[in-house]
């Protein structure tokens, strides 16, 4: 009985390597797990970066067709091998760790070789048989890694970032919709952790949309910045080994197949391939957003603290039983936990921002770690949001008695006066009730300063809290739109394996 080989033999300049005979990788690929076996995290965990180079690549494919330097029947079959990859088949294949040396060359191997071998397989010919569609001379017609792989993850971070604005959207909602709940709820407000002047819940609450409202236009903001390719300029940036006419006509065949109508090719692309600012401008925009939406997570601890020996406030969801020794106790996990999140942004922000620096002459070497940490970040913060609006904003409620009595038995009531009886007057009956007890509103008219009527009429909700927010005409999302706008995202979500 013949034993079928379960390795091919592959063959580079440095020597030969057993390669895994059903493996849609290469030698070169074999070589670089071998090299960087230190995140034991592939590439494949980032999915949106995955489809991003085979989008590149395909682009580069149809491009060399269209201007006469790839023969046509190759190119259908790596044409269709890209496309198996954009919709989601072989990304196991993508096996190279996400820190790695060689400014992304082990990456771009990778993707040219499972797609190579991809093509093989739907040509009918062995893996592993590049004489007839080889990784380098095919799939890589026209490119260099420093051309194909910060395209790729221009491609791949637009993807997350479109993601990531879809569920901050969701949770800008479901602030608004608590805003729209808690509208008449009379509280005090504070500053410096001391009390400051009435306001309402509502307020609060629709403060909180309008930080997440801000957000997300920052997030738009820097779409454009990541549309701006240096594809075309292969090496650093000269356009050596590619046909004068392939860069206008990659873009445009890139622009069709991802549906960025904005890309463009850089108008210095040796500039733009050794200019990693972008990714500095992403990564600052997500810290931002991280740290606004930490910043809502203290207060949230802070409103619903106690509850009984708090501020009390508010009630966060009882998500799980927060001590091992301490029966009954419910901690605020949920908005812990998305801080946390925040803090590991921060800290990458600092990696980003470092290896920006770190480039040197024509190439930044270091757009690997950039692309791993922007792209966990995304995923991360993105995963945050759905479990602080679905496990904790949605169900909270309010302790409105609560509220209410903490505002009339508060001496910030006395900045109501003010106006009425003067600053010094104002001071006197403040610190008379804090000393005593008693209400700002019992001392100014025993005092005579002012009639109960008066008394009544300044201290009413809606005089104290000001303008109530407006809610209406906001497009606060139906039931469904919230059910589509998940399952889009969800449909994201399950193509990572991170």
């Amino acid at each position: 009985m013949t034993q079928v080989q379960d390795f091919r033999i592959e063959r580079d300049s440095i020597g030969e390597m057993q390669i895994p005979a059903d493996a849609y990788w290469g030698v070169n690929t074999a070589r670089a797990v071998e090299n960087f076996d230190i995140a034991r995290r592939q590439i494949s965990v980032y999915a949106d970066f995955v489809i991003g180079f085979a989008q590149v690549k395909q682009a580069a494919c149809r491009a060399n067709v269209e201007i006469g330097v790839l023969d046509a029947e190759i190119a259908q079959y790596i044409d269709r091998a890209c496309q198996d990859i954009i919709d989601g088949e072989l990304h196991d294949q993508f096996v190279v760790g996400v820190i790695q040396g060689g400014a992304g060359t082990s990456s771009n191997m990778n993707a040219n070789e499972v797609i190579a071998n991809r093509a093989l397989e739907l040509a009918g010919r062995p893996l592993g048989d590049y004489d007839y569609i080889s990784p380098n001379d095919h799939v890589n017609m026209s490119q260099s890694t420093n051309d194909a792989y910060p395209s790729a993850m221009k491609i791949g971070v637009v993807h997350a970032m479109r993601t990531l604005i879809a569920e901050h959207e969701l949770l800008r909602d479901a602030f608004l919709k608590k805003g729209q709940e808690f509208r008449t709820v009379l509280k005090m407000g504070r500053t410096q952790m001391q009390d400051a002047v009435p306001m309402t819940l509502g307020q609060e609450f629709h403060g909180f949309a309008t930080t997440s409202g801000e957000d997300i236009q920052r997030l738009r903001d820097v779409l454009p910045l990541l549309q701006e390719l240096n594809l075309g300029a292969t090496a650093i940036g000269t356009g050596i080994n590619a046909h004068p006419d392939y860069a206008p006509a990659v873009m445009r065949h890139l622009r069709e197949i991802t549906g960025f109508t904005h890309l463009v090719t850089a108008h210095d692309l040796i500039e733009a391939t050794s200019d990693t600012g972008v990714f500095m401008s992403v990564s600052s925009v997500m810290k931002r957003a991280a740290m606004k939406l930490s910043k809502i997570c203290n207060d949230l601890r802070l409103l619903s603290s106690g509850p009984q020996a708090g501020l009390g406030e508010i009630n966060l969801p009882a998500r799980q039983a927060g001590s091992s020794i301490m029966p009954g106790k419910v901690n605020p996990v949920i908005p812990e936990a998305v801080s946390q999140v925040a803090f590991v942004i921060a800290g990458s922000d600092v990696t980003v921002s470092m290896a920006s620096e770190a480039g040197q002459m024509q190439l930044n070497a270091f757009e690997p770690v950039m692309m791993h940490v922007i792209l966990q970040n995304s995923t991360w913060l993105r995963r945050a949001m759905r479990t602080l609006r679905v496990n904790c904003v949605n169900g909270i409620t309010a302790n409105a008695e609560r509220t209410e009595a903490q505002v009339v038995a508060s001496i910030g009531l006395v900045t109501a006066l003010n106006p009425y009886i003067g600053y010094a007057a104002a001071s006197r009956i403040a610190k008379r009730a804090q000393q005593s007890g008693e209400s700002v509103a019992d001392i100014a008219v025993e005092e005579g300063l002012l009639t109960r009527q008066q008394v009544d009429d300044i201290l009413k909700p809606e005089a104290l809290a000001g303008r109530l927010p407006e809610l209406g005409g906001l497009g606060l999302l139906s039931d469904e739109e919230i059910a589509e706008k998940e399952r889009r995202i969800d449909e994201h979500d399950t193509s990572e394996l991170a």
